[in-house]
């Protein structure tokens, strides 16, 4: 058995050696190219209209603050908009995975800096807001110095970018709420379940969570106002966090270095979201940190192929975050 867990090993270390990290530094060199076009255009963007402020800023780890890779070919970058503040976030589970923003006092409106985009009954509309930066993108493409290298995609509510024939970006304006968490995931954590810890959890819920103007898959095909107002719930930067310590952030590489070259099937079946959402419910299964020692990490990818293999049989990914989903 040892040594059955030894030659895994060893062919996990090779598989990481040589294959993840090419993935990892092909979507490096990748991210800098189009994080150059990107700043451009937002660059075109912000003197157009000083609200919406770029926030797509290289931290002092070399990566980029609000970017999030969904393919080596497909990013995602948010861009956080300023002054919630007179605004309640309210979360009341009629639309599945989304929450509004209504004006506290509706006095308040004119104190607004996003005055022009609050409806008659006074709720911030998110797809307002996105249809006027999508209208803003359009013509910083066609200002900025990479104008040649990139085209607006249209036939869609999405602010997309294709970036010289073979990037697509989308950019999302997003509201960042820090120190609440929604009621639609206030089931998490489970209590029977030790992982993660009353610190951690903490940490995670003062982190909070971010508020998109996109398209959920609730949304999708429907024209209702409501529905075009509201806000999707994404939870990101809180799954980074707990996925921190251990050979988590390995197990993640691995597992994302396995989709992009086996699983990238048409349709999208599979995407890295999924395998960040089966690991996190790995994690839960294996609260112990031993369990998440290097010399177990072909154990952890089992268990969580084993799970992609379940979920593809019966055509259902639970949201970690959202007990409905």
């Amino acid at each position: 058995m040892m040594a059955a867990q030894s030659k895994l090993l060893f062919q996990l270390n090779k598989y990481v050696n040589e294959r993840v990290s090419a993935r990892k530094a092909n979507v490096n060199k990748t991210l800098r190219e189009v994080c150059k076009v990107v700043t451009d255009v937002l660059k075109e963007v912000e003197v157009q209209e000083p609200r919406f402020i770029s926030s797509l800023v290289e931290n002092e780890n070399g990566r980029y603050d609000g970017l999030e890779v969904i393919s080596p070919t497909e990013f995602e970058v948010v861009l956080y908009l300023n002054q919630m503040g007179v605004f309640n976030f309210v979360d009341d589970g009629a639309i599945p995975g989304c929450a509004v923003l209504k004006l506290s006092d509706g006095r308040k409106r004119s104190m607004s800096l996003w005055v022009e985009f609050i409806t008659a009954s006074g709720y911030l509309s998110a797809r307002k807001i996105r249809s006027r930066f999508q209208t803003l993108v359009a013509q910083a493409v066609d200002k900025c110095k990479y104008r040649d290298q990139v085209k607006m995609i249209a036939d869609t509510t999405e602010v997309k970018l294709r970036i010289r024939e073979r990037y697509i970006v989308q950019i999302t304006p997003a509201f960042k709420c820090s120190g609440i968490w929604p009621r639609s995931a206030s089931h998490w954590p489970l209590p029977h379940i030790p992982w993660p810890g009353p610190n951690l959890v903490a940490e995670v819920k003062t982190e909070g969570f971010d508020l998109q103007s996109k398209e959920s898959l609730h949304q999708a095909g429907k024209q209702s106002s409501a529905e075009g107002d509201a806000w999707v719930l994404s939870f990101s930067e809180a799954e980074n966090k707990l996925l921190q310590g251990g050979c988590r952030k390995k197990c993640l590489s691995v597992l994302k270095t396995l989709r992009d070259r086996h699983l990238d099937l048409a349709g999208h079946p599979v995407m890295n979201y999924h395998m960040k959402t089966l690991l996190l419910y790995e994690c839960e299964k294996h609260p112990r940190e031993m369990d998440w020692d290097e010399s177990c990490l072909g154990d952890r990818i089992n268990g969580i192929l084993l799970q992609l293999i379940s979920c593809l049989q019966s055509r259902k990914c639970p949201h970690f975050f959202f007990a409905w989903a």
